[in-house]
């Protein structure tokens, strides 16, 4: 027999699609941070918020892109789609200095923005 039987092949590409459909959610990109942990609520989110990291050594990144602290504002401005009414999450490295999350939030609230949020973890209840 001289003929290629598709079959098993197929069922090998549909089961790898169903795989990558389930895991693709699952994937969170992001810049790993080892956040802090409180007892807010989650938020309910209709849009995707542009966030902003600090890692525990000082580096900032907008969305997983790193930038210097000084262009913050202006790459704000660059990315926002709504305007000054966007949404900015700040995410601090629960190891990152105070004053680099301080000085990372007045540089944005300087360039106009005003819907700032922190993120945090929720703690596990006891």
């Amino acid at each position: 027999m001289s003929e290629i039987n598709v079959t098993p092949m197929v069922d090998v590409m549909l089961v790898l699609l169903i795989i990558f459909m389930v895991a693709a959610p699952l994937m969170t990109v992001g810049v790993p941070l080892d956040l802090p942990k409180t007892q807010a609520k989650a938020l309910n989110a209709d849009t995707q918020p542009i966030t902003v990291s600090v890692k525990a050594d000082g580096q900032v990144f907008l969305q997983e892109t790193a930038i210097p602290v000084e262009e913050i504002a202006a790459k704000l401005q660059a990315v926002a789609t709504t305007g000054y009414t966007e949404r900015i999450f700040v995410r601090g490295d629960g190891n990152a200095p105070y004053g680099v999350i301080a000085d990372v939030m007045s540089r944005i609230q300087a360039g106009g923005f005003t819907n700032i949020g922190l993120v945090t973890e929720q703690k596990p209840d006891r």
